[in-house]
């Protein structure tokens, strides 16, 4: 397991601020209140080593299949419908939705090898990531990528706890399949919108595994 560069300032100021709090709980409080003392520095190493936890990349075997769509993220899926897209094919596509609690892999991969052809980042509200609206209110970051003729969305999309969407990918750029595309900090969803008709593999409350699952097949 590594630790993904975009957690390293924020487990940074987590240690600084563990280290301040169990100093000062131990200058003034020790002799009075010892087990107070060892509460709060169990409570503070937990939620540092939660916050570490939360920026971790697991050693797994990622699967590559030019035939296949991988799963873009850690979680369970809640969406599974077919929909109109107003943002960028106008037109009728099957969503497939993984909700990522704060406690998933928040890391996001290429779910096939393709070219990117938009890339878009929209300003927007934090509804809870499983709220319907949040697909086209939340905050969000959409990039298409296609290959030979199809076109796929995917759609970082912050939630009530997550305030930033990182996405590394640019208008042109040849990607691989499973790459990081990006990441989101503390809670979130991605959506894919596929081609209608596209064959599924996933069902409903799935729990998938990012880089490893494969969604749907061409």
């Amino acid at each position: 397991m590594t630790i993904h560069k975009e957690g390293y300032k924020s487990i940074a100021i987590g240690t600084l601020v563990f280290a301040i709090i169990n100093y000062a709980v131990f200058y003034f409080l020790s002799t009075d209140l010892p087990w107070l003392t060892w509460a709060v520095f169990v409570v503070t190493l937990a939620l540092l080593l939660f916050l570490v936890s939360f920026f971790r990349i697991p050693n797994r075997k990622l699967t590559i299949n030019e035939n296949a769509i991988i799963a873009p993220a850690d979680g369970k899926v809640v969406v599974i419908e077919e929909i109109i897209d107003p943002e960028y094919f106008k037109a009728k596509r099957l969503q497939v939705s993984i909700f990522m609690s704060p406690a998933n892999v928040h890391v996001n991969r290429n779910p096939f090898s393709g070219e990117v052809v938009y890339n878009q980042y929209h300003k927007g509200k934090y509804l809870v990531a499983w709220n319907p609206k949040s697909s086209t209110e939340n905050e969000r970051h959409s990039v298409v990528i296609k290959k030979g003729e199809a076109e796929v969305l995917v759609k970082q999309i912050a939630g009530a706890l997550a305030k930033r969407i990182v996405n590394y990918l640019q208008v042109g750029q040849k990607v691989k399949q499973t790459e990081e595309m990006g990441f989101i900090k503390f809670g979130s969803r991605v959506d894919l919108l596929l081609p209608v008709g596209t064959k599924l593999h996933v069902a409903l409350n799935q729990v998938v595994k990012g880089g490893v699952t494969v969604v749907a097949s061409w």
